[in-house]
């Protein structure tokens, strides 16, 4: 067994753009629990909102919290139910803890579970430190060739996944898809593989344009393209902007699907165009069962995250991997908790057409 320190650091935020690196205990696992040790945590649009607005609509920062729920790791200790063989195992963490007692988990919803505790969500910390502990069932064991960061990424994977699903995606499908971010990259990524023969990116931005047109799907600049005539089976906003919202109901054919995963405020919307053309407008919180469908997808290669990695830091640069400093244009932000401060790469990978 690894030898298991009694304190560890941590990146915690104690206010809006106050992050301070702290000694922590290593926490111990429960019964059901594994103790991991972090090897690589993503920085997700959900940390850098914490950060620097101390609250996400009705969850709010009122006391110091750890950031962080994009992770991999290893295992180092198990509690007294777990198997003693999954000690040195590599685990994709889906850092989520539902109750599994009220109607929503017995009918597999458990993402929508009232007394849901989910990593780095107020008062729940997260993973910008050295150990974390989740239950066993939750820790998914990632083969050799899947590598650490790819591991962690699983996470916004998922959220792609849960959208292709919510949209019904389908073999011969047209899938349009709003924001060119890390999770519109994902999602345009798995509706491919889902079967998705047509998959459209819409984004403002020249650069990131650029960067989607690596992974081998159209991308329009929706302020001099129209989408109004693709008639998209399924649209899916990965952006949270009013307008991409609105053009992209428009843009789907009757009988379509609309997924909206962007996090916007109330926006207009046209009930008789809902109605009369049968549109189906849904929305996703987190997933259920993802993660082997994740492992399954990196695994055949239908799906490709680590060219999304585009800047890396160690514990004490967490709170520049969380404002962004120095990394203009750059996709995904990943910090390592095990190590102090690390050379900040920028590697917009080569992506796989």
């Amino acid at each position: 067994m690894t030898d298991i320190p009694s304190t560890m650091t941590a990146s915690v935020l104690r206010g809006i753009k106050d992050v301070v690196l702290e000694k922590r205990p290593v926490p111990v696992p429960a019964a059901d629990e594994v103790l991991i040790k972090v090897l690589s945590v993503g920085v997700c649009g959900s940390d850098v909102h914490y950060y620097a607005h101390g609250r996400i609509g009705d969850y709010v920062v009122e006391s110091p919290l750890i950031l962080g729920h994009e992770l991999s790791g290893m295992i180092v200790a198990v509690g007294d139910d777990v198997d003693p063989a999954r000690i040195g195992r590599r685990v994709a963490v889906e850092p989520q803890r539902p109750c599994r007692r009220c109607d929503y988990c017995r009918s597999g919803a458990y993402n929508l579970c009232p007394d849901m505790e989910f990593y780095a969500t107020p008062p729940i910390d997260g993973a910008f430190c050295e150990y974390v502990v989740i239950q066993d069932d939750f820790a998914y064991d990632v083969p050799d060739e899947i590598s650490d960061h790819a591991a962690a990424l699983m996470e916004p994977l998922s959220v792609g996944i849960a959208a292709a699903q919510k949209g019904g995606i389908k073999v011969g499908d047209t899938v349009l898809i709003a924001g060119g971010g890390p999770i519109g990259v994902i999602a345009a990524q798995v509706a491919r593989a889902f079967g998705a023969v047509d998959v459209v990116v819409a984004d403002i931005d020249a650069g990131r344009r650029e960067l989607v047109s690596r992974y081998g799907v159209r991308v329009v600049d929706p302020m001099t393209q129209s989408t109004l005539d693709l008639k998209a089976h399924v649209f899916i906003d990965a952006s949270g902007a009013t307008p991409a919202i609105l053009n992209g109901i428009r843009s789907v054919r009757s009988g379509g699907t609309v997924v909206l995963v962007g996090s916007a405020d109330e926006i207009p919307l046209s009930v008789p165009e809902v109605a009369m053309r049968e549109l189906n407008v849904t929305g996703i919180f987190r997933y259920t069962g993802t993660w082997p469908i994740a492992r399954a997808l990196l695994e055949s290669g239908a799906v490709e995250v680590d060219s999304l990695v585009t800047h890396v830091y160690g514990i004490e640069q967490a709170e520049e991997a969380l404002s962004g400093e120095g990394a203009p244009g750059g996709l995904k932000r990943i910090v390592l908790p095990g190590v102090a401060r690390a050379e900040v790469t920028e590697v917009a990978g080569a992506a796989h057409d």
